[in-house]
């Protein structure tokens, strides 16, 4: 193993948006087995560090890859299209028109239904962007593209997690 390794090269992987959950988890299993710092107890402080170093590595690339999002933006940047989610928000008209009538869907939400109903809405959204994704990063392989697609999954992510938060507040 190479700490350089990309972290479909760690998992021995391809480099792909569409992957193996069952093998992904199964080779973290494998990984963690192998550098996990209780197996280096008898070789000491410096083997420790090291197997510490490992271990952190393998977890790191194992959060990345099993969210497709950060599995996404990590593919983009391996393929030269970094996200640059803080630099770069331009978005199309038709999205943002659809994120603006969302966003006022839910502050006028006076429901749990309403809510539900905008819920359903975001994670129809946010399936067919998984959905073009996956055409756009393996069938394509139209990086440029892929990038602005995840920035428009960022966009989803957060309208969730305002639904959530304005959900505990409805109570």
């Amino acid at each position: 193993m190479n700490l350089q390794s990309t972290d479909f090269e760690l998992f021995g992987l391809p480099p792909r948006f569409a992957l193996d959950r069952a093998a992904l988890d199964e080779r973290w299993r494998e990984l963690q087995r192998q550098v996990h710092p209780d197996r280096f107890a008898a070789e000491g402080a410096a083997a420790q560090r090291v197997a510490m170093q490992w271990s952190a590595r393998v977890n790191e690339a194992y959060r990345r890859l099993r969210e497709p999002l950060a599995r996404a933006a990590y593919l983009c940047g391996l393929n030269g299209a970094d996200v640059q989610a803080e630099r770069n928000t331009a978005m199309s008209p038709e999205f943002l028109m659809q994120q603006m009538e969302l966003r006022e869907a839910l502050e006028d939400a006076a429901t749990p239904q309403d809510l539900d109903e905008i819920d359903r809405l975001s994670a129809s959204m946010h399936r067919e962007a998984l959905q073009k994704l996956e055409q756009q990063i393996d069938a394509e392989s139209n990086w440029p593209q892929a990038a602005q697609t995840v920035r428009a999954l960022m966009f989803l992510d957060k309208l969730a997690h305002d639904i959530d938060r304005r959900r505990e507040r409805l109570g």
